[in-house]
């Protein structure tokens, strides 16, 4: 029975990153919307690693806070350390990554929810997805409430069915020692839902007081932070030092003999386990070669001892743990707060999914985050954001947000789940991304705020910084392509700083375009400059050095556009159509493609299906023209 007072527009399920997000835009929106979590103390916990961005992940963020998402915003308020990776390569690359106070994060983020208005925030675990004629009705809960609701956002993270694994302890559980969700997988049996097992694991907490930071390499962050938000002005902060030391052949002794009484190894675990955040045990095995390993120790927050040892997860059993850590240098006397483990949990199989993350065969029913077979923050949160808009774009049956793999990393990211699939847990990497010169962080507000605003996400305040910034960009490109240097002017400076001189009169532009001059260096003869933001000169550099490479990658864009544009009926029945394998008709009729170029994306469909497919749409539309 549904109480008068349980009747929401959207309902989220899970309150991680992915829920949060959905939840947030949801309600942004105008939709009344619902947020459960098992726990309130686990509201956008971070379970693992503490820390926000990072290569390819950085990119996700920024495009987030770009759409009018929080977590830009909310890691701003918490981080403790701030580094932008990659500055040795290309600006594709350059990727921001902070530490974070854990608590802070969690708390700062809790507390946005509770003063957003339509938001209501309830402790419960879901344990049931209402389904009527093939469309979502609501969820009911363990205490046997059930809540209506248009649309329901499955966001369960690594709670379904958890299982921890410590050696050959095996026990029940979500992360973190939090309750697991054992009874919701059924329910999405029930209705035909294809569910798989991950796993994932995390490593051990230790205590500050009883480290040797005088045997590690201290890693401290940026002299200047550069924020996650756009709408984040400045942060000046005392950030906090990270740690770097490496494991040795003593270490990876200890490992080796004890590596039969491995969860991981010992074959009691079931799930497919992350390819790109290996164990320890999992590093040693694989490049034996090697006789060390680096790992980081990061503060799990500034008012508290715990510290994370990046890059050491592992399934052994804990008195194995605390050995091969004392083996490591600073680490001798190391005192474990929490032993490293790992979980293993159900998710699904996000190729049920359309691209606006709505299951094809459950109206009103969509999924975010680890539950699509995704792992970390980052990827979790940038799903539930489009997430979130799309169950209110369903409920006032408007166009879903679907951004393509030219737009946005969290368009190669959707994508690849749901066209592709996923057969362990997916990790954004900027290598994913075909066209990442053009999808660069610093730009994501460029390519994404128009659409967050014009959704109604992205408020005024983000509109009108981002037209000032262009307005910017436009003006000083105007500038340094009238500034003009005569050889007397300037040839003493370039023979200083080892760049040839020239014969002629040169521009600004000119001068800049070589790899050996920038900005910063310019300033000496550039005395006409105006007074700029880092940020537009950020993007000046960029489009000028690597004009000819980006006039490129918007040729190629164009040429993916145009088979993007070249939709595909949703009644098409690909088992009709002649000249199609057997496995192209199957897989094409599972993934239902919106588009050419989606089809063309699919495993197991080769060019000559799309080939085929192409003719067939051609004729068919010759017919429909001719009726």
């Amino acid at each position: 029975m549904i109480m008068t007072n349980n009747v929401y527009d959207v309902a989220v399920i899970g309150a991680g990153h992915a829920g949060v997000e959905a939840g947030l835009a949801a309600a942004r929106l105008g939709a009344k919307t619902i947020l459960f979590s098992i726990n309130l103390d686990s509201v956008a916990m971070m379970p693992c690693n503490p820390s926000i961005g990072g290569t390819g992940k950085g990119h996700l963020v920024r495009e987030i806070d770009a759409l009018g998402g929080e977590m830009g915003l909310n890691t701003d308020r918490a981080m403790i350390q701030c580094k932008m990776l990659n500055l040795g390569k290309g600006p594709a690359v350059h990727s921001l990554r902070a530490q974070a106070d854990k608590q802070l994060y969690h708390t700062e983020m809790k507390r946005v929810i509770e003063h957003t208005e339509n938001l209501h925030l309830r402790q419960a675990e879901v344990t049931e997805i209402l389904v009527e004629d093939g469309r979502v009705k609501g969820v009911k809960i363990a205490t046997g409430n059930s809540f209506e609701a248009g649309a329901v956002i499955l966001a369960s993270g690594t709670y379904l069915g958890g299982k921890v694994f410590i050696g050959d302890a095996v026990f029940s559980s979500g992360p973190n020692g939090l309750a697991p969700a054992d009874k919701l997988t059924q329910s999405l049996l029930d209705h035909g839902v294809s569910i798989r097992r991950f796993k994932t694991g995390t490593p051990a907490r230790v205590n500050k007081r009883s480290l040797d930071f005088d045997k590690m390499i201290i890693q401290l962050g940026d002299d200047k932070i550069e924020p996650f938000s756009f709408l984040t002005p400045a942060i000046n902060i005392e950030q906090e030092p990270c740690w770097l030391s490496y494991t040795n052949p003593r270490t990876h002794e200890i490992i080796n003999d004890s590596i039969h009484l491995s969860a991981m190894f010992s074959g009691n675990i079931e799930g497919v386990g992350p390819r790109y955040c290996p164990s320890i045990e999992d590093k040693i095995t694989r490049f034996s070669d090697k006789d060390r390993h680096q790992l980081f120790i990061e503060p799990e927050g500034r008012y508290t001892d715990e510290m994370y040892v990046q890059g050491m997860s592992t399934s052994l059993p804990e008195d194995v743990q605390v050995d091969f850590m004392r083996s490591i240098p600073g680490l001798e006397r190391v005192e474990m707060m929490r032993p490293a483990y790992a979980i293993e949990y159900d998710c699904i199989d996000p190729t049920q999914l359309k691209l606006s993350l709505e299951f094809k065969d459950i109206a009103g029913l969509f999924s975010a985050g680890q539950s699509n077979g995704s792992s970390g923050y980052e990827e979790a949160a940038a799903q539930g954001l489009v997430a979130g808009v799309n169950a209110v774009q369903y409920l006032r049956q408007q166009e879903p947000l679907i951004l393509d793999r030219s737009e946005a990393y969290i368009g190669v990211l959707i994508d690849d789940l749901v066209t592709k699939g996923t057969n362990e847990p997916y990790r954004m990497m900027t290598s994913r991304a075909e066209y990442r010169l053009v999808l660069r962080q610093d730009n994501a507000d460029m390519r994404l705020t128009r659409k967050g605003y014009a959704l109604g996400l992205a408020g005024q305040e983000r509109m009108d910084l981002l037209l000032k910034k262009e307005q910017a960009i436009e003006e000083e490109l105007r500038r340094i392509e009238a500034v003009r240097f005569k050889p007397q002017e300037i040839n003493s400076f370039l023979e200083a700083g080892n760049s040839a001189i020239v014969n002629n009169s040169v521009t600004l532009k000119d001068l800049l375009k070589r790899p050996e001059l920038n900005y910063d260096i310019l300033s000496k003869i550039d005395v006409t400059r105006p007074a700029l933001d880092q940020n537009v000169i950020k993007q000046c550099e960029v489009t000028v050095k690597y004009t000819g490479y980006i006039t490129k990658q918007l040729a190629q864009i164009n040429k993916f556009k145009g088979l993007e544009n070249r939709r595909i009926p949703e009644e098409v029945d690909y088992q009709r159509i002649e000249g199609l394998r057997i496995e192209a008709r199957q897989k094409l009729d599972s993934i239902k493609p919106l588009s050419i170029g989606q089809a063309s994306r699919i495993s197991g469909v080769s060019p000559a299906d799309i080939s085929v497919l192409m003719v067939y749409l051609e004729q068919r539309k010759r017919r429909v023209e001719n009726v």
